[in-house]
């Protein structure tokens, strides 16, 4: 287990890592602990009292990421609320505990691990997937730490259609939902372009579409467009959370199709690639690195 250097902020408080770590041994096994265990109190201390960090435009906590995941991507979450994010370049998974501040585990697809731009990751039930850029889609089981598990490729067809940096899994109509960041289809531009994948059911019957005019998303906002680059299922309300990084957006849109909202993003975000909603409403959006480190970033939700 690896723990992150952190910037948790909670109300006016703000805690930094130290730079200087005790020595090495049970001492320093045991400080290590106490950290990790005063992190997660106070993590659960301030989600007990909604008024003691009203601002909801400033994180709760933010993870600064190692080096292995300057590239960090997507978020998924396990149905046990369990935090697994990717690299951007190579089929690397990690999961993190996002309550104390640690990677936990990683393990790759194929041995050595297979190289593509993956963009988002999600997870139906126990069954992981990674999307690629391209819409090829990589289904798989979570492996233990430093194991290469296997993996199968599914090709959805839709390379012609959009580029892609989005997706979630709904569990209500049992698909992945993946959303364009780029429209190909000259028929589809001025729209935000979903396609729902279901995970059963005929090759002929898998694959539908919808269309949300991106006027509607972009509402008064002083956007030209809205360009995803992850997406979330609510767990209160399925609806879908989409953000969008070229925009620094975010934007709460209904499986129907109707707008809910869409403003910018909280605080100060340089690159975010992903985001997730636990059941006990945090909303957590991860950077990747360019003037900062990458980071994980934790907000109340709603």
């Amino acid at each position: 287990m690896i723990a992150i250097r952190a910037l948790v902020t909670i109300g006016s408080l703000v805690l930094a890592a130290a730079g200087c770590r005790p020595p090495s041994g049970q001492a320093a096994d045991q400080l290590d602990s106490a950290a990790l265990a005063q992190r997660a109190a106070r993590l659960a201390a301030t989600l007990a009292h909604p008024d003691s960090s009203a601002d909801r435009s400033k994180p709760l906590s933010r993870w600064l990421m190692p080096f292995t995941l300057r590239e960090i991507s997507g978020l998924a979450l396990t149905g046990d609320q369990r935090l697994f994010a990717h690299d951007d370049e190579v089929a690397r998974v990690s999961e993190i505990d996002y309550r104390r501040g640690m990677v936990l585990k990683r393990f790759t697809l194929g041995d050595p691990a297979i190289h593509a731009d993956f963009e988002a990751i999600a997870i139906a039930n126990d069954v992981f997937f990674l999307l690629v850029s391209n819409g090829d889609l990589y289904e798989f089981r979570e492996g233990a730490d430093g194991e290469s598990v296997p993996y199968s490729r599914h090709d959805p067809h839709l390379r012609q259609d959009c580029e892609f940096e989005a997706m979630a899994f709904d569990p209500a109509i049992n698909s992945l939902v993946l959303a364009c960041k780029h429209v190909h289809r000259q028929n589809l531009r001025g729209s935000l372009v979903l396609y729902r994948w279901r995970l059963d059911g005929s090759k002929a019957s898998r694959l539908s579409e919808f269309t949300v005019p991106q006027a509607r998303v972009i509402g008064s906002n002083p956007w030209t467009a809205f360009h995803p680059s992850d997406m979330t299922i609510d767990p209160v309300n399925g609806n879908y959370v989409l953000i969008a990084s070229l925009e620094k957006a975010i934007a709460e849109i209904t499986p129907a199709g109707v707008v809910v909202f869409s403003r910018p993003l909280p605080a100060d975000h340089d690159q975010p690639e992903g985001v997730a909603i636990t059941r006990d409403s945090i909303l957590m959006i991860s950077d990747e690195a360019s003037r900062r480190p990458a980071a994980i970033s934790l907000y109340r939700w709603p």
